[in-house]
Parts: structure tokens; sequence; C-alpha cells
């Protein structure tokens, strides 16, 4: 898999090794799979990928990965195409990587520190970069830290490819343990923060839809197409890294506020797990989780375990996982057999939707879904106020969803959805306060 370039265009070349393992587990990924994924990461952060190569691999080598004729082969094309970065699409041992960088002359970076640089270019909010640097100094503290001399900065990112007039100094484990308290703590009041808005939500109270999915399924595509917002969406992964919340009206007049969240990846490091739960903890506050699939892409089946995979290891319930709706995303770019096979472009049932939501197609029959399903277990009331009665119609808003709203000469007219709980107190109300129905 070679690319070619306008070598008068400053670039910074790759070559993307993707280790296959011999005896893999049953029902793996095809490496080739694997390797084109890499290669789209790679891509994330502007890196052109000179040379991409499945290696096989019998046993490990505890000192360079790879064996020594590989090893060997590999350097005749590092000097060709003048490769600046080696990204090895798995786990690399602090010491693999050194003897690796120095056969190579090239700076070597494993799947982990691969996704920290494109996590660290990408997040754009405050809470996004204290959570990326978190999650970077946790990954470095158990490695040396070394500046490069011979490759150029010119981005955001982390510092895996560092820039010139550095200094090559090992970071003291000492400073990064203080540094990471230290984050720990602006990231305990981040949470606070989001506890408060919370709260506040729930006042209102909107349910919250949130949206996930292997990254690049095309959540932001699917997130923007439904609320006409403007969230940053390309055809690369993890184009979405901060989250970003809208109202959304569904058709029977219901408000809902819906989350984007951040793409998943399979080995996703387990530092981005923990670092990212203060954002991530808004899938587990979710009253109703949208799980959107690519389903044109031959690994979407392993991707959705994958995705499953990661809301386990955030704590969210079996409940919530077995009753996530799933989209069934980019149909547009399915056959019309296999679209067929799916139900058709707007077909649809309790828990799947295929749409597209590059054009639109079964978007309608989303809403749809959505709305029956978050009115499944409510009731819908109407209500006659008076208008002086603040108290009441402020704690119906608080503990109701207000579907429709007329005022008319000193009495308010309610539609209002409320689940069985709620409705059952409000009836001792409607006693007290001698409310009757519309």
């Amino acid at each position: 898999m070679d690319s070619f370039h306008d070598r008068s265009i400053p670039v910074r070349r790759a070559l993307v090794l993707h280790p296959d393992m011999v005896g893999r587990e049953e029902g793996a990924r095809a490496p080739e799979s694997c390797l084109q994924e890499a290669v789209g990461l790679a891509a994330a952060i502007d890196l052109v990928v000179a040379h991409a190569e499945v290696v096989r691999l019998g046993k490990p080598r505890p000192a360079t990965l790879f064996g020594t004729g590989k090893v060997d082969a590999f350097t005749p094309i590092i000097e060709h195409h003048e490769i600046e970065v080696v990204i090895v699409d798995g786990p690399v041992s602090p010491v693999q990587q050194r003897n690796l960088e120095r056969a190579w002359k090239a700076k070597v970076i494993d799947r982990t520190g691969l996704i920290l640089e494109i996590f660290g270019e990408r997040a754009r909010t405050r809470e996004g970069r204290l959570q990326v640097e978190l999650a970077h100094l946790s990954y470095q503290r158990t490695r040396l830290v070394r500046s490069w001399t011979h490759l150029e900065r010119q981005r955001g990112g982390l510092g895996f490819i560092g820039g010139p007039g550095e200094s090559q100094l090992e970071i003291d484990r000492r400073l990064i343990d203080e540094r990471i308290t230290k984050i720990r703590k602006l990231l305990t009041a981040v949470v606070r923060t989001r506890e408060l808005h919370r709260a506040k939500r729930r006042r209102v109270p909107y349910p919250i839809v949130a949206l996930v999915g292997y990254t690049n399924a095309g959540k932001s595509t699917l997130f923007n197409r439904l609320t006409q917002a403007n969230v940053f969406a390309e055809d690369l992964l993890f184009a979405t890294l901060d989250p970003t919340m809208r109202a959304l009206k569904l058709p029977s007049g219901r408000r809902i506020i819906l989350s984007d969240t951040v793409g998943f990846v399979s080995n996703l490091p387990t530092q981005l797990v923990a670092a990212f739960r203060a954002t991530l903890e808004e899938v587990l506050e979710a009253d109703l989780i949208v799980h959107v699939r690519d389903i044109a892409d031959v690994e979407s089946a392993a991707q959705a375990a994958d995705v499953e995979t990661v809301l386990g290891q955030l704590g969210v319930n079996e409940e919530s996982l077995t009753s996530m709706i799933e989209v069934l995303n980019k149909i547009d770019l399915l056959p019309d057999d296999e679209r067929e096979a799916l139900g058709g472009r707007t077909g649809r049932d309790d828990n799947r939707v295929a749409v597209s939501a590059l054009d639109g197609s079964g978007v309608d029959a989303l809403l749809e879904t959505l709305d029956g399903r978050l009115s499944s277990e409510h009731q819908v009331v109407d209500l006659a106020i008076g208008s002086a009665d603040g108290a009441l119609i402020a704690w119906i808003y608080r503990n109701g969803s207000v579907l429709e709203r007329r005022d008319d000469d000193g009495t308010i007219h309610l539609k209002v959805a409320f689940d069985p709980v709620d409705l059952a107190r409000f009836e001792k109300r409607r006693a007290d306060a001698g409310l009757v129905p519309a």
C-alpha cells in the first residue's frame, strides 16, 4: 500500500506496520482491516503513509518485537521513502521502542501513543485538554520521555513527535505525579460542574439521548442532521472528541437533549477510558443510548462488539445495553439488495433503524422510534391551570414533559407527559389544587 505526493510540499512520512500474531483468537478481525484502520489513524494527524504492511509475527521478540530479518528488511524502505515515523499497530514496550528507533533512525510509536497523539491534537475544550494530558502522563510515566530533534512540530499534539532544539531529558516521575494530582483535582471540579448542569436539566426535565458508536461511524453527521447543528464532522477517525449537546423536538412535540460523544475504537487505551470518564458520564446518565453503526463497513459487527465492551468498562448497566437503539448508518453506500435485507431505506423495528445521515433517508423513522421508546412508559394528560398557580406550574415543568402550552384568559392549557411515579404524585396534588382535566 503506497501513496505518492508532491515532494515540494513539506510532509511527514510514516510507515505503518500491523503485527499479525500467529494463533490469534478465532473471530478476530482480519489483519488487512486492522491495517487499514491504523492507516486511517495516521491520516487523522496528517501523516502521509508512504508504506503500510501486515507483518506476520510468530513470537514477539523481547528486544525488538520483530525478528532481526524483519527489522533489517524495513531499513531500506524507511531510507528510500525518507520515513520519519514508524507506527506499530499494537503494544510496544519501552525497550522495544528504543531498540527499533536505534535500528531504523526514526521515531517509533505504538497504537496507544498514536491514539493519544490524535486526542492531543483534536481536544478543543479545557476539559478535553486536561483529560488528554492526564492520559498522556499516565502513559508516559512508565517510559523514558525523550525528545526528537529530527522531526519538526507543525501542530498541537502531545509531544510524541517532538520539535527541533528540544533537550533530551528524562521527565522526573515526581514532577509527573505532581501534575497528575493537579489535573485530577481540576477534573474533579469539572465533574462537579457537570453534575450541576445535569441537575438543572433534570429540573426541566428533558430526557437525554446519547449517541455512541465506533469512530467514524457517522455520529456527528447524524447529530447535525437531527439538530441542524454545525458540529465538526468529516471522514476522519476521532473527528469528535469534546461532547456536544443540543435540544431536539420529536414528532409528538416532546423535547429531548441529544448528546454527541467521542467515538470508540478497538483496543482503546485504558488510560483514555479512565481519563475520559468525566466526559463519558453523559452516557451513564442518559435515558436512552443510541448506538450508531457504519453498516457499510465489513467490520461493522466487530466494531459493535468493541463499542459494547467499552460501554461495559464505563459501567453502563446490562439493562441500558439491551435497550439500546441501533442505528444502521450509511445505507446509501449499500447495494439495493442489501438495503432491502435491512428492511428498506426507512425500515425499522423496536431496536433497529436503517438510515443515511448523509442524505436523510430513514431519519424520520428514527425520530418516530425515539419518540415511541421515550413515550412508551409515559401517559399524556391535558390540564387547565390558573395562571396564578405558579408553584403547581413550576412543579409540572420540573417533573413532567410539557408537550404543548396555550395561554387563554388567565388559564394555562398544558399537554403533559408523566412517567407512572410522577403521574401518581401529580394526582395527589390535583385534588388539593382543585385541578380538573382540560
